[in-house]
């Protein structure tokens, strides 16, 4: 299976036939927030506007060439107009899962991560977030499909059918998705 926190990369592998016929799934619609350390002093009432501190050196965020995290960051940082005075103290991760291990393990001072990763149990006690509005971002539409070329396509299907059960759709919401309407 492919998992994507965008549904452009599941919808071309669709259309360029790699797929199982069907498979298309929007599972969820992720959120970001500004996540640091207990350990910060960062006052995160101000928001993304807690970037602008001046004790703020590195702000880690997911990749904008290509991960949808990255690029919801910057769209948020625009809509704020802090993106030019922040954008050369980014560290940028591949994905926005290395994005946020960046500010757990002290790389960066702070980060805008997914909601679902400061939810997760292995940053949930380490820190604290505060969310940015959905408005200032575009929706970040999440999406798996099964590969035609998968070695385990009755596996992937009951998987599938599995990621569509009310229990998973309560444990997306649980970390912070929203679940679309299908």
């Amino acid at each position: 299976m492919f998992f994507s926190a965008n549904l452009d990369y599941p919808k071309q592998l669709e259309a360029a036939g790699l797929t199982e016929p069907g498979t298309f799934y929007q599972y969820a619609t992720g959120k970001i927030v500004v996540w640091v350390p207990n350990d910060s002093k960062l006052d995160l009432s101000f928001g993304l506007k807690a970037l602008l501190d001046p004790s703020v050196k590195k702000i880690a965020i997911a990749n904008p060439e290509h991960a949808p995290y990255g690029k919801a960051a910057v769209a948020a940082l625009q809509k704020e107009n802090i993106y030019e005075p922040v954008k050369d103290k980014f560290v940028l991760g591949e994905n926005i899962s290395q994005a946020a291990s960046f500010v757990a393990s002290g790389s960066a001072d702070v980060g805008i991560v997914a909601l679902s990763l400061a939810l997760s149990p292995n940053m949930k006690e380490k820190g604290r977030y505060v969310e940015v509005s959905a408005n200032d971002y575009p929706i970040i539409q999440q999406a798996c499909v099964i590969m035609r070329s998968s070695k385990n396509k009755d596996t992937a299907r009951q998987f599938l059918k599995f990621i569509q059960s009310p229990p998973m759709k309560e444990l997306f919401q649980k970390y912070g998705f929203a679940i679309p309407n299908q």
